[in-house]
């Protein structure tokens, strides 16, 4: 069976064999054993070629064995990662990984994710994780920019350094015309510090946003994200945390404090919380389990991220990315939240993605007579972990841009 990018398979609590087999460059295959707190929870969690045995997981050659039925309680997911071998100095992937797993009674399972565009120098192939009692299969085929140690780092492990990043590699190329660096809110020597799997993003959307000509603009970056039951599988899939963090590093260049508010629509009141550049791992599985799914109130959870705007005293606008799954109920009531907020200095950006409907969000500016200047829709698909960064983040932007340099 071939899993495609999110999706996942359930699992025995019997040994699993995670095989690994990369093109083009040499690389070494680990596992990080993590805590339900997205953390290992000592440096022995890092298995790999120097330390290839830990508490049921055990590395050989280019093969991963995890015997479920000895991974420890306090062991929450196990994470496959490949990286390049250091010492190939430049090498980067850009053919994906190809993923194998077997597993005695069961159908082999495979995964290639899409090819890498953005010098990835290591690989989130998969992750197995507990569900209700049992273990499953994540297919992630998420890339960093950090190397191995720098992952390594982001999950907690505190590791030797390697060979110093030259200046280089932590600024994007110039922009055509400027004769200066693209400059984020957050120095991107701290991204790489506090958060090296978001260095490659953040160096893109920063790119974008200069291609655009607000390279030097400044935002408060708020996310709202549906919570409505028909979102489910799209939080277990990893879908909804994987887009959390693209926000999260666009925000990296537009808003200084290194956090983005987030706020749950769900049946319940708005739940509102932050995920930040050292805490991202993992961070959006942690809070969306602490409420229910529900039909989604999205004019509540804009009102509580417009409030949280207004309390902050923020001198900046507010840029809102609100994640939309399906058709609202309140549309009156969002209709005038949207009139109302034009004057505070608040961009509502609408992205839709999921199995909905999504005319009403599509349709807020579609006609001639429409006045909402400060709102835009994109349609990301079903899976916008598939859509290019250079793409996504320039569909989440365009919109954005050509607002803010408009004149009060």
């Amino acid at each position: 069976m071939s899993l495609r990018k999110g999706e996942n398979a359930a699992l025995a609590a019997r040994p699993v064999k995670l095989s690994v087999s990369v093109r083009g460059l040499a690389a070494d295959i680990s596992a990080l054993l993590l805590g339900v707190d997205g953390k290992v929870r000592g440096d022995n969690d890092l298995v790999f070629y120097n330390h290839p045995v830990q508490d049921g997981v055990s590395i050989d050659g280019q093969t991963v064995t995890a015997d479920l039925s000895r991974v420890p309680q306090s062991v929450d997911r196990v994470v496959i990662a490949v990286s390049a071998d250091p010492q190939q100095p430049g090498a980067v992937f850009t053919a994906a990984p190809t993923l194998t797993v077997t597993q005695a009674g069961a159908s082999d399972l495979s995964f290639t994710a899409p090819d890498f565009t953005s010098a990835e120098t290591v690989v989130v192939v998969a992750e197995l994780y507990r569900r209700t009692g049992s273990w499953r299969l994540r297919a992630v085929g998420q890339g960093y920019a950090s190397g191995l140690a720098g992952l390594a780092t982001d999950y907690g492990v505190d590791v030797e350094p390697e060979q110093p990043v030259a200046p280089a590699a932590l600024v994007p190329r110039p922009v055509p015309g400027t004769s200066g660096a693209v400059r984020s809110a957050v120095d991107l020597a701290k991204v790489e510090r506090r958060a090296p799997g978001l260095a490659a993003p953040v160096r893109q959307a920063g790119q974008v946003l200069a291609d655009r000509g607000i390279a030097e603009r400044r935002a408060a970056v708020y996310l709202i994200l549906d919570h409505d039951w028909h979102m489910e599988e799209l939080y277990e899939s990893f879908a909804v945390q994987a887009f959390a963090e693209r926000v999260l590093a666009l925000s990296a260049n537009l808003d200084d404090d290194g956090t983005v508010p987030v706020v749950f629509s769900s049946r319940d009141e708005p739940f509102l919380e932050e995920i930040g550049l050292d805490n991202y791992r993992g961070r959006i599985g942690q809070l969306h389990t602490q409420i229910d799914w529900g039909w989604g109130n999205v004019a509540a959870s804009m009102r509580r991220a417009v409030g949280h705007y207004q309390e902050s005293g923020a001198a900046d606008p507010a840029f809102i990315v609100t994640q939309v799954g399906d058709e609202p109920w309140d549309k009156a009531e969002i209709r005038s939240l949207l009139q109302n907020t034009a004057s505070l200095g608040v961009f509502w950006l609408f992205v839709g993605f999921g199995r909905g409907k999504l005319a009403f969000y599509k349709n807020l500016n579609a006609s001639a007579s429409a006045t909402f200047t400060n709102v835009a829709f994109y349609d990301a698909g079903k899976n916008p972990g598939s859509v290019p960064d250079e793409r996504f983040y320039t569909s989440l932007v365009q919109a954005f841009a050509t607002w803010i340099r408009s004149p009060a």
